[in-house]
Order: C-alpha cells, then structure tokens, then sequence
C-alpha cells in the first residue's frame, strides 16, 4: 500500500483532548458519545462502518468483507481528523481504528493489513472507555454476534492492554457510566489545563 494511503489513516496534530468509546456491538457506545458531547457542549465523531455497510447492505446484500477495512478506516479518521478542528476542548470518538483492527483480526482469522496496525498504533488517544457487555442486546442489519459477546470484549480488553493505552472500564445503566466518564476526562481537562497556563 502507498505511503499515500498510509497519511489518510492518521491524526492531523490537535490540542483537543481525545477520547474514545471503545468495546463489541450494542454495548452502548454511540448512545454515551452523544451525552459526552452534549455533557461537554462538543462534537463527536460518528462510527463511518456503520453507515458504509449498512448502504453495503442495502445495496448489495452483502457484510463486511476484508476489502472493505481500509475504505472504512480511511473515512473514520477523514471524520475524526474535520472534528477535531471544530472540538471545544475535548473530541469525543464513537470508535476508532483500533477498533477497525479488533474486527479485522476477530473476524478475518487473526489478518491485519500492515499498515492498518501501523496507523492503529501510530494514532494516539488520552483515554479510552472501555464498554462492557452488560447491556441488552439490540438486533439490526449489522450486528452478528449475539453468542459472542465475552469473547468479543476480551478480544478489546486485549487491544488496549497490549496496546498500551489508558482506559478505564463502563458498566451499568447510563447514569452511572456517564458518570464515571465524565469523572475521568474532567481529571484530564484539569491536568491538561494546568500544563498548558
């Protein structure tokens, strides 16, 4: 792959703190980034897979296939990259391509495009939170694993820990996550805060 494609899967430099909803399917993600945001009067960056291959799906009747992880991770850090610029303080993350590569290698028999992982540990995030499995399951056109979900979360536990990145874990209804979230990235607008005056 080109050093071209390479440049499209990584940050533009932000002083925006960062923050991304990370962990399997229908645990809750999208609906905590969308009360972060309006916590923390912000934007969030939208999860591009789910759009893409629900029009994938539509239009051709088909999932997600390994073609298909380079296009989305492209369009999720093109995304990422244009909110960024207009964040108040803090970005919040619906997913990132760290997560793309979770998928890759749960679903595709361990394979990983080079340069996908490449980008995934290049790319570089103050704080993940970590979704847990103790939602209800909610069925659509994409989601696939019902029977699957312990494995699913202990394959991103794992990213993150041998990843190296800071995350805390979420469980619980709403209430409590969105506390313990907002709990953590206040800790790191203040320390941020602090180095910068």
């Amino acid at each position: 792959m080109s050093q071209a494609i390479y440049k499209l899967l990584l940050q533009t430099p932000s002083k925006v703190l960062k923050v991304v909803l990370f962990g399997p399917e229908s645990t809750g993600k999208t609906t905590l980034s969308r009360q972060l945001a309006r916590h923390y009067d912000t934007v969030w960056v939208r999860e591009f897979a789910r759009n893409y291959l629900q029009d994938k799906w539509n239009n051709e009747r088909k999932t997600c296939e390994r073609k298909d992880l380079i296009p989305i991770a492209i369009g999720q850090m093109a995304l990422e990259n244009d909110l960024a610029e207009k964040a108040n303080q803090v970005l919040i993350c619906d997913t990132d391509i760290l997560e793309t590569m979770v998928y890759s290698e749960t679903y595709y028999g361990g394979f990983i495009e080079p340069i996908l992982e490449q980008a995934a540990k290049e790319n570089q995030y103050d704080l993940y939170l970590l979704t847990y499995i103790d939602t209800p399951w909610e069925e659509d056109d994409l989601r696939d694993r019902p029977d699957l979900r312990q494995e699913m979360f202990d394959a991103f536990h794992a990213a993150l820990v041998n990843n190296n990145r800071p995350f805390i874990l979420l469980k619980g209804n709403k209430r409590t996550r969105l506390r313990k979230a907002t709990k953590a990235i206040d800790e790191l607008l203040a320390r941020k805060n602090e180095t910068e005056s």
